[in-house]
């Protein structure tokens, strides 16, 4: 059965050509015919940046819901369902309160030019500011300067590590992109910077410098580091000695040292910390998968997956299953014809033994299975194509029945096989 949110959903994706236009304009005319809701939002922590954004989120959101506090949460892509972009006081925003926010968005646009993402992101703004929480939490969609979500004036911004990605949007080098990001940073405002490369900080602090925002930076004033197995936190107000991540990955250790700076400039307990590291839960970001549909037909093969796009992405990936113990590790990769996918692929080939590709269905944006196969033999993995994902599952299972199959190469891509291990 089709919700009313599809419905509507689709008819928003014919209000502008384009599916990306950067630019504010059309946000701020369309958050005027709506009452300005962005002025009414619950205090405002705003979360830019290349990679680690939603883990970030997740992991702040768990430490502040540990203390009893209510969060609002802004995210996307989606995986399997749009409604796990909004987040309304710690509960999914329901059906009947995600078609009545589109309609009144879509009611108010009146016909304008307007892209899917601005006026879906209109729809939660408007959700968010109608629902009483303490907090809300906002994921950057691409770059941050002219990005839809950067309307309001936060209480925090936080700027995760940078790398290239986007650069048809965002510019070529690191410094261009960096100045994308750092247009979030706003007058007086607290800044929370994770670890980044030299060219990367020199915009942020110079841009920092200029609008009188204090800076939080990672190795200036907060260092963490893994210890024996556990996380080791300090800074001027002293040291934490708190359990890794749940999230899997050497890299969530320097995502950890942001959420740690966050919520103890907000002021969050030991306990709150703890459960930052513990509890934060995020779908598709190096997640073994363990009972489903996709799940029961590679058996006994282990399934995980991520949806990780771009080179350092590839290298967080890389960094993950070397530290895992032995077993012949097998991809199956299905990306967008938009990414860097040889330099996404480079750090796979030091761990993965074959590549199968696939197409992702019904993405008019992907990139042929063909296209993919042959940027793996590039990257020097061995790669072959499949019709569909479980052709693929089978082409590893038949040489391979205990394979670790690694499922990656896009959040849409996971978002399908989300789909079909339900």
């Amino acid at each position: 059965m089709t919700n009313g949110s599809d419905i509507i959903l689709e008819r928003m994706m014919a209000l502008h050509p384009k599916i990306i236009d950067l630019t504010l304009d059309r946000m701020w005319r369309l958050l005027d015919a709506l009452g300005n809701p962005q002025d009414q939002l619950p205090p405002v922590i705003h979360i830019a940046g290349t990679n680690g954004k939603g883990s970030t989120q997740a992991m702040i959101r768990a430490g502040l819901e540990a203390q009893g506090k209510r969060v609002h949460a802004y995210t996307s892509p989606h995986l399997a369902r749009f409604h796990e972009r909004i987040r309304l006081a710690g509960e999914l925003i329901s059906e009947d309160a995600l078609t009545a926010a589109l309609d009144r968005c879509y009611t108010a646009n009146n016909g304008e030019n307007i892209t899917y993402f601005e006026i879906t992101t209109c729809a939660a703004l408007l959700a968010f500011s109608e629902t009483p929480a303490d907090y809300t939490l906002l994921e950057v969609g691409l770059g941050g300067r002219l990005d839809a979500t950067n309307v309001m004036d936060p209480m925090v911004s936080i700027i995760t590590p940078i790398d290239l990605d986007h650069q048809q949007f965002l510019g070529d080098t690191l410094t261009e992109i960096a100045g994308e990001k750092a247009g979030i940073i706003k007058r007086g405002v607290p800044c929370i910077v994770g670890p980044q490369h030299d060219e990367a900080m020199d915009v942020i602090e110079h841009t920092a410098a200029r609008l009188g925002a204090p800076v939080i930076a990672y190795g200036q004033h907060f260092h963490i580091s893994e210890e024996h197995g556990r996380l080791i936190y300090q800074d001027e107000t002293g040291l934490l000695d708190l359990p890794l991540p749940a999230l899997p990955g050497p890299h969530q250790v320097q995502n950890a040292g942001a959420v740690l700076a966050t919520l103890r400039h907000l002021g969050a307990s030991e306990t709150a910390c703890e459960a930052a590291m513990s509890r934060a839960t995020w779908p598709a970001r190096m997640e073994r998968l363990r009972e489903g549909k996709v799940v029961d037909h590679a058996a006994p093969a282990e399934i995980w997956l991520d949806g990780g796009h771009n080179p350092a992405a590839g290298r967080a990936i890389a960094a993950t299953f070397s530290a895992l113990p032995k077993r012949p590790t097998h991809l199956i990769c299905g990306m967008l014809n938009t990414k860097d996918v040889v330099g996404f692929m480079e750090p796979l080939s030091h761990f993965a033994e074959s590549l199968t590709a696939v197409a992702i269905p019904g993405e008019k944006n992907t990139l042929p299975a063909k296209d993919t196969a042959t940027a793996a033999t590039t990257a020097g993995i061995s790669a072959e194509t499949a019709p569909n994902l479980f052709a693929a599952i089978d082409t590893i299972c038949a040489h391979t029945p205990n394979a670790r199959i690694l499922i990656c190469g896009s959040l849409y891509f996971a978002g399908h096989v989300m789909r079909e291990n339900a």
